[in-house]
């Protein structure tokens, strides 16, 4: 099977990657984690110009999708550019809507094409949502028993109170309880778990561009910083722990490709263990061969450093996708 991208989607991405090479990135970052989201919100509606979020949206309202791929591809680079906002969580609330009715579709999927924001909670995924106070719908799935014609979609008046994660640019609250009701049944049973696999996947391609982010800026750094006369990447442990998280990085791509080709929930949780552990490894390299200056703010590298293991951990911890990948199920 081959897992390259087509020539396609490689110009998608490479204009994805242009687009956020000129913006000011970190400084949307920044801004976010401050909680002013106009920037972000600016850097959303580019988004939406150049058509990433119709990648999630069925064509029947205005999107271009589902186009699960093409999705992964894209938040590779939404990675690499540390992007801030509950990226995959939109994405996951589209592929939720989609599958729970005309009505709740047609109502708010229009909006999500469009560049606005949404943010939920799934059964199994924690009780947090990403960004709730930005996000312009939280979305909730409850199961009030054990047969999936328990389950409900709601949507939440508010949350809770605002909790900084290990990185300040992702902020965690609780949905508040009550809010309208969109749908319930089993079709939303079963769009909560399609919309949770669809979360994990595209959290793992954000891992794994923090970690090529951080590989690439680590290099960089090694060729510049000079120590006894010749630069450190010159020394052979230097070379050795770079190579090292090469390997990683570059072994977890095409399992990240190739969940997004079967969308088998095996295949996503061996991808999302992959990537998670990938970036994680790229953001210990960074720090320890950036010594002290990577611990400080000014530094662009902590927006990456900071994520990788909130990304690693979110939708699925290591252990709970390897538990998963060994039953094959």
């Amino acid at each position: 099977m081959r897992f390259l991208p087509t020539e396609e989607q490689a110009a998608f991405t490479g204009s994805l990657d242009a687009m956020l090479s000129a913006a000011d990135v970190p400084r949307a970052a920044r801004a976010w984690a401050a909680g002013d989201h106009a920037p972000g919100r600016r850097l959303f509606a580019r988004l939406a110009d150049a058509g990433l979020f119709a990648l999630a949206v069925p064509e029947a309202y205005g999107g271009a999708g589902p186009l699960p791929v093409e999705l992964a591809l894209a938040f590779v680079e939404l990675g690499r550019h540390a992007v801030p906002g509950p990226l995959a969580e939109t994405a996951a609330a589209a592929a939720l809507l989609a599958e729970c009715g005309a009505a709740p579709a047609a109502r708010l999927l229009p909006g999500l094409v469009a560049g606005g924001t949404a943010t939920l909670v799934l059964p199994d995924a924690g009780v947090y949502a990403l960004d709730p106070d930005a996000a312009g719908a939280v979305l909730a799935v409850e199961s009030a028993g054990r047969g999936t014609e328990q389950a409900v979609l709601r949507l939440a008046p508010g949350h809770g109170p605002l909790r900084t994660s290990a990185d300040p640019v992702r902020r965690l609250a609780v949905p508040l309880a009550g809010g309208e009701r969109l749908a319930q049944g089993t079709p939303v049973a079963r769009a909560a778990v399609l919309a949770g696999e669809l979360a994990r996947l595209l959290t793992a391609a954000q891992a794994l561009g923090v970690g090529s982010a951080l590989l690439e800026r680590t290099v960089a750094y090694a060729k510049q910083r000079v120590q006894f006369g010749v630069p450190i990447g010159a020394f052979q442990s230097v070379k050795h722990r770079l190579a090292d998280t090469l390997i990683r990085i570059e072994f977890a791509r095409p399992l990240v490709y190739g969940a997004a080709v079967t969308l088998d929930p095996v295949d996503i949780a061996a991808a999302k263990v992959a990537a998670g552990e990938a970036g994680y490894a790229a953001a210990r390299t960074a720090l320890q061969l950036h010594g002290a200056i990577g611990y400080t703010e000014e530094l662009d590298l902590s927006l990456w450093l900071r994520k990788a293991r909130p990304l690693r951990d979110a939708w699925g911890t290591p252990a709970r996708c390897r538990a998963r990948v060994l039953a094959g199920r």
